[in-house]
Order: structure tokens, then C-alpha cells, then sequence
């Protein structure tokens, strides 16, 4: 890598860590160490592209997407630290959320999580999204339709939070 792709990615990495960083840490479920190996990780393989990579954004999401994909292969089993049923001495309802949702995340299949995580916090469009994970937009549509729904099923809680914020 020259000085002048140096200097491009040393800004790029200063500008977007705290967003990826927040990617990585949805994408594994809320496990702090695994976010931060993940991202290191993903923009270390994606230094070594840097001089070709047209959308740097886009190509990062997607090694980030397939690392953790490859982690949870080699794994066969994700292990989800426990999440206390209500928080510590903090009960506001954001609080609450935060839990409720983590725990949801960690009970999806990682295809699933990524789906979501990719769709509704990182607000990408169904195609942004169909590009990163490498299908179309009806499996992102389905995937992410089943998501929810077993999400609704699997953490009832949801369903509450679902009706009071239509109200």
C-alpha cells in the first residue's frame, strides 16, 4: 500500500470505526470482544484490498458479514452470555429495550441477525443489503419477514413493546 492509500484508509478507519464498530457488535450478538476481533479482523483483510475497492462502506459490511459467518460455522454452536431478566439499578424503559432486543438477536440465526441488523439499525435498502449478503431482495424480504416473526415468538416481550408503540 502506498502513503497516499495509507493516509486514505488511516482516515476512512478514523471516520467510520464507531459505526462498524456498533455493526460488529449487533452482528455477534452483543459480545464486546468478538465485535472488536471481528472489525479488526474485517479491516485488516480490507486493507489489503484498498487501492480497488470502489465503495469502501459496502465492501467492509460484507467481509464483516462473512467473517462472522465463517466464525459461526466454525463454531456450530454461538454461545450468548447471559442477559439478566431485568436491568441493574437502571430500569428506564431504553434500558429495557436494549435488553430485550439483545436477548432477541442472540436467539437468531446468524443469517437472520445480519438481515435485520443490516435492515432496520444500519437502515440499509433491501438491495444494499441483498449486494452485502450475496442474494436477492425477495430472501432478504422473506429472511427478514421469518426474522421478525420469530422474534415475536421467541421473546414475547416484543409483542408488548410492538402494541404500545402502535397506541
Amino acid at each position: 500500500m502506498n502513503s497516499a492509500h495509507r493516509q486514505e484508509f488511516h482516515e476512512f478507519v478514523t471516520a467510520r470505526s464507531p459505526t462498524f464498530m456498533r455493526l460488529a457488535y449487533l452482528l455477534t450478538a452483543g459480545d464486546q470482544h468478538a465485535a472488536e476481533d471481528l472489525l479488526q479482523t474485517s479491516l485488516a483483510k480490507t486493507a489489503l484490498k484498498w487501492g480497488r475497492i470502489d465503495d469502501p462502506d459496502r465492501y467492509l459490511r460484507q467481509v464483516m458479514y462473512r467473517q462472522q459467518i465463517s466464525w459461526w460455522r466454525r463454531r456450530r454452536e454461538y454461545a450468548v452470555p447471559d442477559i439478566p431478566d431485568r436491568p441493574g439499578t437502571d430500569d428506564t424503559h431504553a434500558v429495557e429495550l436494549k435488553v430485550i432486543v439483545h436477548k432477541a438477536l442472540g436467539k437468531l440465526t446468524a443469517r437472520q441477525r445480519a438481515v435485520l441488523v443490516l435492515r432496520y439499525f444500519e437502515d440499509c435498502s433491501e438491495s444494499v443489503v441483498a449486494d452485502t449478503l450475496g442474494c436477492t431482495v425477495g430472501t432478504v424480504r422473506s429472511t427478514a419477514h421469518r426474522a421478525l416473526a420469530r422474534l415475536l415468538q421467541l421473546c414475547p416481550e416484543l409483542r408488548d413493546l410492538h402494541i404500545r408503540s402502535k397506541a
